[in-house]
């Protein structure tokens, strides 16, 4: 395949996932014509808004779901040890940003922040120290420390320890190498590099509304510009749908096989804000509990300190609600536009197989103040209701799909990347931890959809992720380097 040759990429969606995607592009392709579509009127103003997630650079440091306990009682580490390399190779490629000045100011959307894991019961504080034991000498998780002594614990979480009664056991593992990511701060950095770039144009306010696929394989895609209500029409050779809760609807409209038996259920998050100095400066972590039994992994109740825009604040959620939005600033319409024969019998499915995730989801939906502010002195004994106020947050679609494994109408919690036989349509669907694995999820889609361009671009995105080709999980030396690297760019080194 001949690298001189010009091609024409259209991104749909301007959240972390297309401007990570069209910065990548940018890089290893510099000749390739970008296009840009957002339906708003800016970059990450959904899913990639700044107090829109919880903004966990999710490496499972603190996150327990990513360390199942088995049947026969061992802690399986590997999805563990997955995430925390792919964060990595994240933090490689802002570095590379950051030391090549395509971005600035590295504090302005990552900060070092120690991340708690914290657990109440005996049960769970056995299933902590099994996991503490598992992770403790593996290089990736260096540094982890465990305690169920209360002295140790009110230094590593204060304001968590104040007022807490003493008839119930409780545990906590702390590494102090976390972050707090602001994901939209990241996202505009990422869209005013792509905007600088000579062969790439971001329009706001224009919504893709149709695609066509012409006999040579392009894509012709009609585009409603929303200040004048004109439509145009755009030819690209690939298209990438990374649109959050309306990449699925979009999908649908390539018409393209792999669309199909594919459905979506929008999830609201919210939650609980306290912006009161004399509060937050008692918190300085992120600190995750574990889910209640039977719910999934979105569950798990969570006390986040954040630093957005200068301001410090306290998160505590998340309380899931549902509604038939696909975006925040989307439709009512959506989930019932969504349905279709070929779609309505997986969706059907999925709600016989999740009844309780459903009568969850309505039981928080039901939720009072008082009710979500007994949830919180679960993790914040001393919470007052005066300094903390409801934040609805950004909309998730989980998707929905049929597997043969598990049948029709399985519910898939996490990143799902869809593409067509043909490699030139790749849609980007479902939730957490999309952004923190962004760059893992870009290299993945020009693995699967660029064969022949790989060999080429391969030294240049080396030099981006120096780890690229080599693993993280098994040289050590590669993983503390990288860490260095990564840390001295991003100024991680000191709070």
């Amino acid at each position: 395949m001949s690298q001189s040759e010009s091609k024409d990429v259209i991104l749909i969606g301007a959240g972390v996932l297309s401007t990570t995607f069209g910065s990548f592009l940018k890089e290893i392709q510099p000749n390739w014509n970008i296009k840009l579509f957002e339906r708003l009127d800016g970059p990450a103003l959904e899913s990639s808004y700044d107090t829109s997630n919880a903004g966990t650079g999710h490496a499972a440091l603190c996150e327990l779901n990513y360390t199942v306990e088995q049947p026969d009682g061992s802690i399986d580490v590997e999805k563990a040890k997955e995430i925390n390399e792919e964060f990595e190779i994240s933090k490689q490629f802002w570095a590379h940003l950051v030391k090549t000045n395509a971005i600035s100011n590295p504090r302005e959307f990552i900060t070092p922040l120690p991340h708690i894991s914290f657990v109440q019961g005996i049960r769970n504080v056995q299933f902590l120290q099994k996991r503490y034991d598992a992770l403790k000498d593996l290089p990736m998780f260096q540094g982890i420390e465990f305690t169920q002594d209360r002295e140790k614990l009110a230094e590593w979480m204060p304001l968590m320890m104040k007022d807490r009664k003493e008839n119930i056991a409780i545990a906590a593992s702390k590494i102090d190498e976390g972050t707090d990511v602001n994901f939209g701060e990241l996202t505009r950095k990422l869209a005013k590099n792509l905007e600088s770039h000579d062969n790439a144009e971001l329009n706001y306010n224009h919504e893709v509304i149709g695609f066509q696929q012409l006999g040579d394989k392009k894509w012709e895609v009609e585009v409603r510009n929303l200040d004048d209500n004109t439509i145009s029409t755009h030819v690209a050779d690939y298209i990438f749908i990374g649109a959050g809760g309306a990449a699925i609807p979009l999908l649908q409209k390539t018409k393209i096989e792999e669309s199909k038996n594919l459905g979506g259920f929008p999830i609201s998050g919210a939650f609980l804000v306290c912006k009161n100095p004399e509060v937050v400066k008692e918190h300085d972590a992120k600190a995750y509990g574990k889910e209640p039994p039977g719910t999934p992994p979105m569950t798990v109740p969570h006390l986040d300190r954040r630093y957005v825009r200068g301001e410090e604040s306290l998160l505590f959620g998340p309380f899931a609600a549902i509604g038939p939005k696909f975006l925040k600033h989307g439709s009512n319409l959506d989930l019932f536009r969504s349905l279709n024969k070929d779609n309505i019998l997986t969706m059907t499915s999925a709600g016989m197989k999740n009844l309780s995730l459903v009568k969850y989801s309505i039981q928080q939906l039901m939720m009072k103040k008082e009710d979500r502010m007994k949830e919180l002195r679960r993790f914040v004994p001393s919470a007052k209701d005066e300094d903390w106020e409801l934040h609805i947050a950004g909309k998730r679609v989980q998707v929905i799909k049929d597997t043969p494994e598990f049948g029709k109408g399985f519910i898939q919690f996490g990143t799902e990347v869809v593409h067509s036989k043909d490699h030139t349509v790749v849609a980007m669907l479902g939730e957490s931890p999309g952004a923190s694995t962004s760059v893992s999820v870009a290299l993945d889609i020009i693995e699967q959809n660029f064969p022949d361009y790989v060999e080429a671009w391969t030294p240049k995105i080396q030099e981006m992720i120096p780890s690229y080709g080599q693993s993280l999980i098994e040289d050590t030396t590669l993983l503390n380097k990288v860490r260095e690297d990564s840390a001295k760019a991003l100024d991680l080194n000191e709070k």
